[in-house]
């Protein structure tokens, strides 16, 4: 909307945009709910989202007990098959026990085994055996016995693995260590299986989180831009223009975000996190504690580093917002700063700001470095203790060797959802924050409904009289009415100045006009139809307005000037531009009436407000509206601008708000206002021969 001044937003301990620095919701809890109560269109694609993160972690859950099987398995085929080797000695000794009759000659054989004995002696102590579809020999058996009664419990693994070796063929076949290959191969199928499907599913609820985040995040932007055309303008009045488009941009990124990175994800490390506890506890309960209690050991650390350190990281962000403020506003009076010889002092402030920025930075940096060390002792030294307490039972038979493999995945799995729990705790807060602030946006009051309105002025046929009848307004904020008891007649075609000292309320009167704002009490008419019976946008569409800031948008100066019509030749185009002065101006640019220009650009005061009256001329409405269209310009182009104004004003009821009384010194009618209310009103040589408010208001222009 054009001619409203709204406030520059203040940066300061504020962070860009106007949102407050570590900002908290006012309410966690409802602001969540609204939330999930919003998000009801999108419940399918969250709740797949949701199951597939659940199934994804408890299939990562049930893979380090199929890698503990593996590993198992594996190390089956690598040691003396022990079960066989027990078969094969049990046999030997219960036949040698059964057919030995004479004790003396078994202690005697027993004895010294590695002295040959005669092959009748045995054929008597031995028989052929089959175990496991292996067929012994006497002769193999006699062999194994002599070989196994030169080792003793101090024998090594190599030792005895040589022994075998030198073992018969048959023995080799019983005991040597074999891998089951199709076990093996059948495990790591199922664990390459478990993984993918992992990681599928884990893609997929991605894919369906991003389609949530973003249909979301559009579905809040659209509402918010539907929002502000209809909100009051008194909304605009009292909040800051950067604070309304951090709602628009950072806010909604923030929800956006947290949908897509944060939700499932925090679903899936609590599901992992609750999971690998009980697996932990189900597998073996003494390991499980081990690698629990190391690893809450680290955490507990962790945390402490955080609510010391949270401080500097609040802190490095006021000051950056201290030091932003501190360079726009240089900046913005660089010329004054320049001019004023002050140079040494920003200089001296900003090298304040930024040593402060520079230390608050370095402690939290320093606090932000510490967190990944930690995490890689947390996981190591969760390592170590289950590998010595794994170790331990296995020496004494109470595990195996593939359960500490298992447990070294587990504390993996068990410290990972920890800290992403913890950081998705932290968005979820910053998103209540973010979503309350956007919601609250959505949940202001919108002006009043125009769904009965169906009366329609066309402006063809509008002929130009304006009637104010006792009006009467007052802010919301304001003790006193701003207007009170108004009351004025503009004929059509007039010319009708409206002059006043700051805050007579001159503007406000303009803002009732177009309905910007709601009367309290009195009628505004137009051709004896009240404002009450006609929608807005058919009244913004009488009207014609030229404002002190002027607008340019971004695109070529024929974009500009016939700014929302598509009707317009580019002969009528020239023909206004010649009227009001810019053609000559126009064509000194690379590229006429199609070059490119806007906001920034280096376009005079002067010009800018001449193109907007040329697009004034193009709307060509029966009412203008000119708001201190020629207080930014000098003497000479308030000449050029006067000239063009003129011309725009002419055929058209025209009001106009200014300072520089000597551009209204031609107006039909001039009225003067003091504290919402007409004080006198006439034409220029009228009001001077009263010698009043008016008089002394033009006399002061030029007194010294």
């Amino acid at each position: 909307m054009q001619g409203k001044t709204i406030k520059t937003p203040s940066r300061g301990p504020m962070g860009r945009m106007g949102r407050n620095v570590g900002e908290s919701a006012k309410d966690f809890k409802g602001a969540i709910k609204r939330l999930f109560s919003e998000l009801k269109s999108y419940r399918i694609l969250i709740a797949i989202a949701i199951i597939l993160a659940i199934l994804s972690s408890v299939l990562s859950i049930f893979a380090p007990n199929k890698l503990s099987d593996l590993t198992d398995e594996i190390s089956k085929g690598l040691v003396v098959n022990k079960d066989n080797l027990e078969k094969l000695s049990s046999n030997i000794q219960d036949n040698l026990s059964k057919k030995i009759s004479n004790l003396n000659v078994l202690q005697n054989q027993q004895s010294d085994m590695t002295t040959e004995i005669p092959e009748e002696m045995k054929n008597i102590l031995f028989e052929d055996l089959e175990i496991d579809g292996v067929k012994i020999s006497v002769d193999d058996q006699y062999e194994f016995v002599k070989e196994m009664s030169t080792l003793n419990e101090g024998t090594d693994a190599n030792t005895l693995y040589k022994k075998i070796d030198e073992m018969p063929e048959s023995i080799q076949d019983l005991i040597k260590p074999v891998m089951n290959i199709d076990t093996i191969k059948a495990i790591a199928i199922f664990l390459v299986g478990l993984y993918l499907c992992s990681s599928l599913f884990n893609y997929i609820q991605s894919i369906c989180m991003v389609q949530v985040a973003n249909r979301f995040a559009k579905r809040l932007r659209g509402d918010i831009s539907r929002k502000i055309n209809k909100l009051p303008l008194k909304y605009f009045d009292k909040h800051q223009t950067g604070d309304i488009l951090s709602r628009v941009t950072n806010d909604v990124d923030m929800i956006a975000q947290t949908m897509n990175q944060s939700l499932a994800s925090l679903v899936s490390s609590i599901t992992l996190f609750l999971g690998t506890i009980i697996m932990m506890f189900i597998t073996n309960w003494v390991m499980a504690i081990t690698a629990i209690l190391a690893s809450m050991i680290g955490f507990m650390g962790m945390i402490a580093i955080l609510k010391k350190s949270q401080k500097y990281f609040v802190r490095k962000q006021t000051e950056l917002g201290n030091l932003d403020g501190h360079v726009e506003e240089i900046y913005g009076g660089l010329n004054v700063v320049k001019v004023y010889n002050g140079k040494k002092e920003s200089d001296k402030k900003f090298a304040e700001y930024n040593k402060k920025v520079c230390e608050a930075n370095r402690k939290s940096q320093f606090a932000s470095g510490v967190m990944m060390p930690i995490m890689n002792f947390i996981g190591n030294f969760g390592y170590v203790a289950v590998c010595i307490v794994g170790a331990l039972l296995t020496m004494n038979d109470v595990i195996s060797f593939g359960v500490i493999v298992a447990f070294i995945s587990y504390v993996r799995l068990f410290t990972s959802p920890l800290s992403q729990i913890a950081q998705g705790l932290t968005n979820l807060q910053s998103t209540a924050a973010a979503s309350e602030r956007v919601f609250e946006f959505l949940d202001e009051e919108e002006m009043s409904n125009q769904k009965e309105i169906t009366k329609t002025l066309n402006k063809e046929d509008v002929k130009g009289k304006i009637e104010f009848k006792n009006v009467v307004f007052q802010y919301d904020d304001n003790d006193k009415p701003t207007i009170n008891n108004f009351t004025a007649l503009a004929k059509p075609g007039q010319k009708i100045a409206i002059v006043g000292p700051t805050g007579a309320g001159k503007t406000t009167m303009v803002n009732l006009l177009m309905k910007f704002y709601e009367i309290n009490s009195g009628d505004i008419k137009i051709d004896d139809v009240s404002i009450n019976e006609l929608s807005r946008e058919n009244i913004h569409s009488l009207f014609t307005m030229v404002l002190q800031d002027t607008w340019l948008f971004k695109g070529t100066v024929k974009e500009n000037i016939i700014y929302n019509r598509k009707d317009v030749s580019d002969e009528k185009i020239r023909e206004v531009c010649k009227e009001v002065g810019l053609d000559h101006f126009i064509k000194t640019l690379p590229k006429g009436y199609n070059s490119e220009i806007g906001e920034t650009d280096a376009i005079s005061s002067g010009q800018r407000q001449l193109l907007t009256i040329a697009r004034g001329m193009i709307e060509d409405t029966p009412f203008l509206i000119l708001d201190e269209a020629t207080s930014n310009v000098d003497t000479r182009t308030e000449e050029l601008v006067q000239k063009a104004m003129d011309k725009l004003a002419e055929g058209r009821t025209s009001f106009i708000i200014a300072h520089r009384l000597s551009t209204i010194k031609n107006a039909d009618l001039i009225l003067v206002m003091k504290n919402g209310n007409i004080i006198e009103q006439g034409n220029h040589q009228e009001l001077m021969e009263k010698q009043g408010a008016y008089a002394e208001l033009y006399n002061s222009q030029f007194e010294l």
